[in-house]
């Protein structure tokens, strides 16, 4: 098999043709990298299983030729120890065909799983903002996890329980239309009317097995719901209500795994009638035969081995029908969900952008939410080169969908954005989001340490220019107070830092990024007023020399900004330094005065 780093691949490793349905799913892999193995695999188990369907033929030669002794004797007969050691042949043969399966599986299973969440992962990676903000990350990651054990059990049960089950039916109807054409006949009615039976209450007990699945979903989503907040529970005095509403929970739980379980006990109850039938009235046919003359002994134990074997590998194949239809249906919702077309994408003959001044200008912009509500209309902005433009206004306003635009979160409606000339729309992705960094209100962190959280930014930085970035963000001397320092993992989402250790985190990671342009989402609010002070310095320090758009609520924080843009109804209402508003004694003066009135104090000499 040839080598794949699975760690490496990509989607468009296999010809960035995203494949719809379950079946072209696997077959996108199977046909690009695996069919030899697969096929390697599926002979493997013809070889087991044609050694298995011949068992009988060699038991029976064996019976003959004990029959033809006269009686005792020295030494083996050459006919009886040759088919005893063809027999002995034949079990230690699909013996080691069945290593040979289960090598090859071990061999291609871990490379099929790591290649098929590989693609998965690269392809989701590449969605828009609004698709994950549309679903649930642990959901993405469960159906990434599930998708490739579907694969696998998919493969599993074509290339091994149907493969076997041709071959040994192929086997059993030669051998059994040798002896009689009655037991071909009789092999062929019963397993095509017992496979479709099972076929389609397996269908049935799909349904109910979902329905018991959503049941125990319930359940546990209940649990979690209430024990997360068993604080609130005791506030309330609500233990019995909430006690109520578990034990109706437990009751559909219970109803649902009853229905199901008697289901399975008369499914089986069928398929074992079934199969004792046929076994019977075989054996009834051949004990006749036998009866009449027209078979020997040794047939019958042929016909009788033969039958069981059948009737066996029968039996196991409709007992997969459930997985089969499982199976497909959960590759089915994972392609659904993770292969949706992407939103944003590089346009044909993209080019990398080339940030010289840092110049942002926006054109008669015009943005509506999916929903239709309509943000922006015909929205003109230019931001000059190296200015920090600062924006605020209500809620709603438009701040944050005018930086979601820039950095291409989203796509106008009309009109288009450019940087130093260049339309944003028409230079590829990577390089439009290396050239903006960004220190957001809440500051993601990786389940990683500190040192992967700052370098993240910029993984080949030298250590020198990491410690710089942290001392810089008034981080170093707080992460050298652990005791694994800079190896210190942060937990999930940096739940084991404070909240404005968690902010100078981020801002020793747009330090380290070092961008020309900048967005600032409230990068201090998370700060007590020391710390926020302490910050303010290197943050302008950071600053200089790029094009800064700040999205402020505490309007204390960019008094020293370049330009102030009062936002409102996605239109620009007013604009202007932060002394010449104040003078102007409009919108922007009047949030001023309520938040400088006791709401929110001003620091001393801080901001902007």
């Amino acid at each position: 098999m040839s080598a794949i780093a699975p760690e490496r691949l990509s989607w468009r490793d296999f010809g960035g043709r995203v494949p719809h349905g379950p079946g072209a799913f696997l077959f996108l892999f199977l046909r690009r990298r695996f069919w030899p193995h697969v096929l390697l695999y599926a002979l493997t188990v013809v070889g087991a299983m044609g050694l298995m369907g011949m068992e009988p033929v060699a038991l029976r030669n064996l019976i003959t030729a004990l029959q033809a002794l006269d009686g005792g004797g020295a030494g083996w007969p050459a006919e009886v120890a040759r088919w005893t050691v063809v027999l002995g042949l034949m079990w230690v043969g699909s013996a080691l065909f069945n290593r040979a399966t289960q090598a090859v599986d071990a061999r291609t299973t871990p490379v099929l799983r790591a290649a098929v969440q590989s693609w998965l992962f690269s392809y989701v990676l590449e969605h828009a903002p609004r698709y994950f903000q549309d679903n649930f990350a642990g959901r993405l990651g469960q159906k990434i996890k599930q998708a490739p054990d579907s694969c696998m059990a998919l493969v599993t049960i074509f290339a091994n329980d149907v493969v076997r089950i041709v071959v040994i039916l192929s086997i059993g109807l030669a051998l059994l239309a040798q002896a009689h054409w009655a037991f071909a006949g009789l092999l062929v009615i019963w397993t095509a009317v017992f496979l479709l039976a099972s076929a389609w209450f397996s269908r049935r007990l799909l349904g109910m097995a979902a329905q018991f699945s959503d049941s125990v979903s319930q359940v546990g989503g209940g649990l979690v719901d209430a024990i997360s907040n068993a604080d609130l529970v005791r506030a309330f005095a609500a233990r019995e209500r909430e006690r109520g509403r578990l034990a109706e929970l437990l009751r559909r739980e219970c109803e649902t795994s009853q229905r199901l379980r008697w289901f399975v006990i008369s499914l089986h109850l069928v398929q074992y009638n079934a199969t004792l039938a046929f076994q019977i009235g075989l054996v009834a046919l051949a004990v006749g035969e036998v009866v009449a003359g027209r078979m020997t002994t040794a047939d019958f134990v042929m016909v009788f081995s033969l039958a069981n074997l059948v009737a066996l590998n029968v039996w196991n194949l409709s007992g997969r029908f459930v997985d089969w239809y499982e199976q497909v249906g959960n590759l089915g919702e994972a392609i659904a969900l993770l292969t949706r077309p992407h939103e944003i994408v590089d346009r044909p003959g993209a080019v990398p952008l080339r940030v010289t001044a840092g110049r942002i200008q926006f054109e008669s912009v015009s943005f509506a939410h999916a929903d239709g509500a309509p943000v922006f209309e015909s929205l003109d902005l230019d931001v000059r080169g190296g200015e920090t433009v600062a924006l605020v206004g209500p809620s709603g306003a438009g701040k944050s969908t005018l930086v979601r635009l820039l950095r291409r979160h989203w796509e106008p409606r009309g009109g288009r954005i450019l940087i130093d000339g260049q339309d944003i729309a028409a230079v590829t992705l990577e390089s439009l989001q290396r050239a903006i960094g960004e220190v957001p209100q809440s500051p993601g962190l990786f389940h990683r340490t500190i040192r992967d959280n700052i370098a993240y930014a910029r993984p080949e930085a030298d250590e020198e220019a990491l410690v710089e970035a942290s001392r810089r963000a008034h981080c170093h001397d707080f992460v050298m107070r652990r005791a694994t320092a800079y190896e210190t993992v942060v937990g999930e989402h940096g739940i084991r830092l404070s909240g404005g250790e968690r902010q100078r985190v981020a801002i020793a990671r747009a330090f380290l990024a070092d961008p020309p342009i900048l967005v600032l989402d409230e990068a201090t609010s998370a700060l007590d007023s020391e710390t926020e002070h302490l910050i303010q310095e290197p943050l302008r320090d950071l600053m200089k020399g790029r094009t800064v758009i700040a999205i402020a609520h505490r309007l204390s924080t960019i008094r020293h900004a370049d330009r102030v843009l009062y936002l409102e109804g996605g239109r620009i209402v007013e604009q202007g330094r932060h002394d010449e508003l104040l003078a102007a004694g409009g919108r922007y003066a009047a949030l001023w005065t309520r938040q400088s009135g006791g709401f929110l104090p001003e620091p001393a000499e801080t901001g902007f």
